[in-house]
């Protein structure tokens, strides 16, 4: 039986790898919440099926095509279905406090701000958001008195660490980064990277989008950009350390010298409960860590030749404007097209390299600035052909 006290939940993304680690957390005090509406983008199965476990009032598919076959699965259940981006931005709208915003990829934008513009607290899975939008979605936030949550686990733990009050204390932060399935490969062989191997993270369980954004450290490049809006620090305020055992998870370096981390097991489910039990801390099935046991910890500094993502990611920042927008389009395009077989793994850093120095770069003032600019990039990267690059 649902409390009458309990928290109302809307889960966008509940298919994906973050959305079953929050219902997983869910549904071992399924008394404590209850659910508003969950969404996917096509896996009308998957969606009925956790539906029918955590009754949500409502369910949204974003592909139209997989409407009717979500419609006779959940046949009887009372639960209401509806297909379409409008209907993936309705779910958004919903009256749920807490809000995971775990769409992967720009989609996430329009419902994500739905949340945050009627004042809920979101838990924020989505780098994108803050990628391609971000100083309007943080104008948003403030705006309209919505509570953001970094889930990422970086971010996670430099929020847990931050001084807010005196931010003026902070000289750096440190984002770790595992180095991903190839770290220690020559760009040689990675060059003939198959996708499979490129989605097999060492130490975490990620969907395919994400894992290959690890692969090329890309998803550290929009962590830089993402962090620059989340916690008001300048490009030369953040920094990456190549750290291989996933531990610890981000430091926050202070003006008298002190570094504050936050640590723990590499399992998405531990800053997701933060993000839920918020502001007070919840049970989560984590193992817990063994700092014995584990016996060393190592750092490394980041190669930016064998990984030029980083220093192009590096680049859209200090360059403002559009720039991040295009780089979140051109890489999402490039990853799609590395897993369906049309490009090499290092053409993945070529198209977003080549489709900035296509797409000009202009200041951005309103929603619809970034969806025309994200439709521009995604044109251009899909058209380039894949180039050659000589191994180093």
């Amino acid at each position: 039986m649902v409390s009458s006290a309990a928290r109302t939940v809307t889960i966008l993304g509940s298919t994906g790898s973050v959305g079953d680690s929050t219902i997983d957390l869910l549904e071992r005090t399924p008394s404590s919440y209850r659910v508003i509406a969950l969404t996917a983008q096509k896996n009308a199965k998957k969606l009925a099926a956790q539906a029918l476990r955590l009754k949500p009032q409502f369910v949204a598919i974003a592909d139209d095509s997989a409407y009717l076959e979500l419609k006779s699965l959940l046949s009887g259940s009372g639960v209401q279905v509806a297909a379409g981006a409008d209907a993936v931005g309705q779910a958004g709208a919903m009256d749920a406090e807490w809000v995971m915003a775990a769409i992967v990829g720009a989609a996430g934008l329009k419902p994500t701000l739905q949340a945050v513009r009627r004042g809920a607290i979101v838990a924020l899975a989505n780098k994108e958001c803050l990628v391609c939008a971000g100083e309007m979605f943080m104008a948003d936030v403030i705006k309209h008195q919505a509570t953001l949550l970094p889930v990422d686990s970086e971010h996670n733990a430099i929020f847990q660490v931050f001084d807010f009050k005196q931010p003026e204390q902070v000289r750096r932060i440190l984002l770790t980064c595992s180095g991903g399935p190839f770290r220690t490969w020559s760009r040689a062989d990675m060059a003939q990277a198959t996708p499979v191997q490129a989605m097999a993270h060492p130490n975490w369980s990620m969907g395919k989008k994400i894992s290959v954004d690890s692969a090329t450290m890309m998803n550290k490049g929009l962590e830089v950009i993402e962090a620059h809006h989340l916690f008001g620090l300048s490009h030369d305020q953040i920094d990456i350390v190549l750290h291989p055992q996933s531990v610890v998870h981000s430091m926050v370096e202070y003006k008298d010298g002190s570094v504050l981390a936050q640590m723990g097991t590499p399992d998405m489910r531990t800053p997701i409960a933060y993000a839920l039990g918020w502001p007070n801390r919840i049970d989560a099935p984590a193992a817990r860590l063994d700092l014995a046991k584990l016996g060393t910890l190592t750092f490394e500094q980041p190669d930016p030749v064998r990984f030029p993502t980083l220093s192009i990611a590096s680049d859209a920042l200090k360059a403002g404007g559009s720039a991040p927008t295009v780089l979140n389009a051109a890489n999402e395009v490039a990853v799609g097209r590395y897993l369906a077989g049309d490009i090499g793994f290092l053409d993945i850093a070529a198209t977003v390299e080549r489709t900035l120095g296509i797409v000009p770069t202009r200041p951005m003032s309103s929603l619809d600035d970034i969806l025309a600019t994200d439709a521009e990039a995604r044109r251009v990267a899909q058209g380039l052909k894949p180039i050659s690059l000589a191994a180093e």
